[in-house]
């Protein structure tokens, strides 16, 4: 396994354990089964696994591994407060003794705010003193590191690394979303600022693994050898801004091949050739998209607020994935934000149409894609949802 630094020079497995997948069994968590996985993991020189409050029974199972096989102190437990339930001070307090209870442990290795997709719900926090309680456990011993998970915007998470001194962050990053939500620009962004940044759905969800025909064949004839995993992976590891990259895996077969990869992969080793692979198969997995958005944002800002890049984004997402599972995505990073960008805020100015290196109609696009992404049940939940959250 090989390990990079956090911010204070602690070793990190490059390869962390996500632990929202662990099998279900019954009306729970098939606790044998993980036992063997994480153990292994472990052997393996794994040592950073991730869960989270709302992740059902997941906090409860790495807790009880942990214990019953004393290898806390072997590991790094990262869990997060779920602030979009958050509505006061003893929340807060409460939640978290709940945690350290699930998790048989008196300390957190790195706490997260989860899922922050706008600038606001860090204010929310900031309004029930969030900052002094940090300061309060990190004081006793009972944080080591604070962070967030991110779900928004380039914008939104460039303010948010500026609002606190962070001790890392955790974006959602692969090559086929290098350019959306936080993207590479707020990898780079957050490595300027010294923020380590730990990876999520690496894979998509494992989308970058069952791939297209056409892209497997480009994949079996090209010289890396690589299997599709590997390749999504090693493209990850070969960029220094990274410290750990977080995979979600419930199998023997899955811990053997990733921790096989983690092991020798390292920063610069990926040719030209193996940049032009991966191009290759971008573009051969976006031959179903519906517009040819590269996401290079000269397009923005739009006059009237529309995120242009994001709705083009998820359109195409539409027809490379499950359409509801990319719905739901659309809604919640997008449909929450205090300004959710929304294509019907378009007046049809066509100032981004004069800047679009594509050529794309795009006006007449935001109507095609508001129309897939927003179908009227959709639209009915998503303001439904804004109105509890604005008045809670």
């Amino acid at each position: 396994m090989k390990y990079r630094k956090d911010k204070t020079g602690t070793q990190i497995s490059q390869l962390g354990y996500g632990c929202m997948r662990f099998t279900r069994k019954g009306a729970g968590i098939d606790y044998k089964k993980a036992e063997k996985e994480v153990m292994l993991a472990i052997s393996k020189g794994i040592n950073y696994f991730d869960t989270a409050y709302i992740y059902f029974g997941s906090e409860e199972c790495l807790g009880r591994i942990l214990e019953e096989n004393h290898c806390r102190d072997k590991v790094h437990i990262a869990t997060k407060l779920p602030q979009y339930t958050i509505r006061s001070e003893k929340a807060i307090e409460k939640t978290f003794q709940e945690e350290l209870s699930r998790l048989r442990t008196d300390y957190i290795d790195y706490y997260l705010m989860h899922m922050f997709t706008d600038y606001m719900e860090w204010e929310n926090l900031q309004s029930l003193h969030i900052e002094d309680w940090i300061s309060a456990h990190k004081a006793d011993g009972s944080i080591r590191n604070i962070g967030f998970s991110f779900h928004g915007d380039t914008d939104t998470f460039l303010k948010l690394l500026n609002a606190y001194d962070w001790d890392f962050c955790q974006i959602q990053y692969n090559y086929l979303d290098e350019t959306s939500q936080a993207g590479r620009n707020g990898l780079q962004a957050a490595a300027e600022k010294g923020i380590p940044v730990v990876i999520m759905e690496p894979l998509r969800g494992g989308k970058l693994v069952n791939l297209p025909e056409k892209a497997l064949k480009a994949l079996e004839a090209s010289e890396s050898h690589y299997t599709a995993a590997e390749l999504g992976l090693r493209w990850l590891w070969n960029q220094p801004e990274i410290m750990c990259v977080l995979s979600g895996m419930n199998s023997i077969e899955m811990i053997e091949e990733n921790t096989r990869i983690a092991s020798d992969a390292e920063v610069g080793e990926f040719s030209e050739a193996k940049f032009a692979l991966t191009e290759k198969i971008k573009q051969i997995i976006r031959e179903r998209e519906k517009v040819g958005c590269t996401g290079c944002r000269y397009c923005m800002p739009c006059p009237k607020g529309v995120d242009i890049p994001g709705n083009f984004h998820y359109y195409n997402l539409m027809y490379l994935e499950s359409k509801n599972s990319v719905r739901f995505e659309f809604a919640r990073n997008m449909g929450l934000r205090k300004d959710p960008g929304f294509a019907t805020q378009c007046i049809g100015c066509g100032k981004c149409e004069k800047h679009c290196p594509q050529h794309i109609s795009i006006r007449e696009k935001l109507k095609e894609a508001d129309h897939d992404l927003r179908p009227m049940p959709l639209k009915l939940g998503i303001a439904i949802a804004r109105k509890f959250l604005k008045r809670t």
